[in-house]
């Protein structure tokens, strides 16, 4: 019994560390401003109002060979929100929008990674944002992997739509201005 299950368990633990060897782990370079969360929404309709959180971090898996066994998971500080305009930043930090005194965080953990073929795939996960949790779809690809001095990078990018009431922001902004669309850029150094 022993000469029959011991080459079983060998061939386990070897097929074991192959298949989480094809996996790495990355953290996004947040430090080296390599990695960018963006937004855009109509201004009544005349035109799109752009801006940026400006602190998060994050990490994720990912297996070039499996896409579906990757992962990644995101923290975004919701007062770093950014529209180059002061006042409006006051006005979105406020309870009429963000409300970041009582979400200082917003979240997003994905459970899903769909392989679409040539570098594209479609992420789905929670998204907690302004005391909701949502299951959300991103529509990203991978830009490129290697290494670049003494590091091994991997970058992203992705998109997708909130619709603002979905996640309890009541204020309205008028019937053009109802989503909010995130443009997401991350390079990850490979752990």
């Amino acid at each position: 019994m022993k000469k029959i299950l011991m080459p079983i368990l060998a061939a386990g633990s070897i097929l074991a560390f192959s298949a989480s060897a094809l996996s790495a782990d990355y953290i996004i370079d947040t430090k080296g401003a390599h990695a960018s969360i963006n937004f855009k929404i109509k201004h009544a309709g005349f035109s799109w109002l752009t801006g940026r959180f400006n602190n998060f971090d994050g990490r994720f898996s990912y297996d070039k060979s499996d896409i579906s066994a990757s992962n990644i998971k995101v923290n975004i500080d919701t007062s770093s929100i950014d529209s180059n305009h002061a006042k409006r930043d006051k006005h979105l930090r406020s309870d009429d929008f963000l409300d970041v005194e009582k979400y200082p965080t917003a979240s997003f953990s994905s459970n899903k990674f769909i392989d679409k073929g040539n570098g594209k795939m479609e992420i789905i996960g929670d998204l907690t944002f302004h005391g909701v949790t949502k299951s959300i779809s991103i529509n990203a690809e991978k830009i490129a992997e290697g290494n670049r001095k003494d590091k091994y990078l991997a970058g992203f990018s992705g998109t997708t739509e909130l619709i603002l009431k979905d996640f309890n922001i009541k204020k309205s902004l008028g019937a053009a201005s109802t989503s909010v669309y995130m443009d997401l850029h991350i390079e990850g150094i490979r752990q």
